[in-house]
């Protein structure tokens, strides 16, 4: 199998990732879906009580665990307004100001779906005397129904606690670029389903034990705080950060060295960089002053690992991102040639 083929494999599964609306909490498709996938390769993964998916790939020795994120930004409604729009309250960091204007989707929890648009509570130009800050307690959803005060809303079987998620609008370019909410990380969930294919298909000598866990609680802060016992190292797959200040572009691989929480392994980031640059491979290290990643939640949880992150350069982070085919072949041939040299 080619590594173009494999590429074009990881961007058909990103389609097919964003497609499943999964914000934080209202994971069960996109968990049901990547276990078929998997199941498909011939692989056992293994469901946990909270929702993270393991799988482990083979090898043997210095249990590695590759981590990525199947959870998103979205929102939850908080009330249902007298008008028969919709209040919301944010899941994870959502940020309201790059919402304003978008499709979204409202699920109950007898099964429907429900379209409607994120608006500010003034939202026409030729009537608002003054702008509206787009902050949370300003917005709102209205539906796509012929509905105009609560008792209609609650008629259709919408409910406080209802999720609300944004369209993810992907697109994959000719020229490679990638846009789309939500590669935050559904793109790096794909890649990790790239090398899994890799490994069957192309028989990887894996040079340790290698697992990969999907989880459903990182924007929240505790997707990874419970892991495989054995595990000795962790590498959080998720978005490299780009913008002001930092080397990473979005055709990089970007190698993080320190993040909000504090700085990563020394030693892990030292023989990641020295592999990139052995491979000729663009990348970058960098720091990012707002973030943070499953392996820390690990960390905190109690265990005792040397931990990592890397992934590919994502612009607009939080917002309607764009990334880079480049940036994933990077990733994942620094990944290849760590799980096999």
């Amino acid at each position: 199998m080619s590594l173009e083929k494999n590429l074009a494999y990881i961007g058909e599964q990103l389609k097919s990732l964003t497609a499943i609306a999964s914000p934080t909490g209202f994971t069960k498709k996109a968990t049901e879906y990547l276990c078929e996938q998997f199941q498909k390769m011939g692989y056992e993964p293994e469901l946990s009580n909270k929702g993270n998916i393991n799988v482990v790939l083979g090898g043997e020795g210095s249990p590695l665990v590759l981590t990525a994120h199947l959870d998103t930004l979205g929102a939850m409604i908080r009330s249902i307004k007298e008008n028969g729009r919709l209040r919301p309250t944010t899941l994870g960091g959502h940020q309201w100001n790059t919402a304003d204007g978008e499709n979204c989707m409202v699920f109950t929890r007898d099964g429907k779906m429900y379209t409607g648009v994120v608006l500010n509570t003034e939202p026409s130009a030729h009537v608002a005397d003054e702008n509206i800050e787009r902050k949370e307690e300003n917005m709102e959803i209205l539906l796509d129904e012929n509905v105009n005060d609560k008792a209609g809303v609650k008629a259709l079987g919408i409910q406080v606690g209802d999720i609300i998620a944004m369209d993810p609008r992907t697109v994959i370019t000719e020229s490679g670029y990638i846009k789309s909410r939500f590669l935050d990380d559904k793109l790096s969930v794909a890649i990790l389903l790239g090398i899994a294919r890799a490994i069957k298909e192309e028989g990887w000598k894996l040079n340790r034990k290698v697992s990969l866990l999907f989880t459903v609680y990182e924007e929240v802060g505790h997707g990874g705080s419970f892991i495989p016992a054995d595990t000795e190292e962790m590498i959080s797959v998720d978005m490299g950060c780009v913008g002001a200040d930092l080397e990473c572009t979005e055709r990089m691989v970007s190698i993080c060295a320190k993040d909000s929480r504090g700085p990563y392994n020394y030693d892990l980031v030292t023989t990641l960089s020295e592999i990139a640059k052995e491979e000729g491979l663009d990348y970058a290290i960098d720091v990012y002053p707002h973030y943070g990643s499953d392996v820390e939640a690990a960390l905190a949880g109690g265990y005792d690992i040397r931990h990592g992150l890397i992934g590919p350069g994502v612009y607009a982070s939080h917002n309607y991102e764009r990334s880079h085919m480049d940036g994933v072949m990077n990733s994942y041939k620094l990944l290849e040639k760590y799980l096999t040299r």
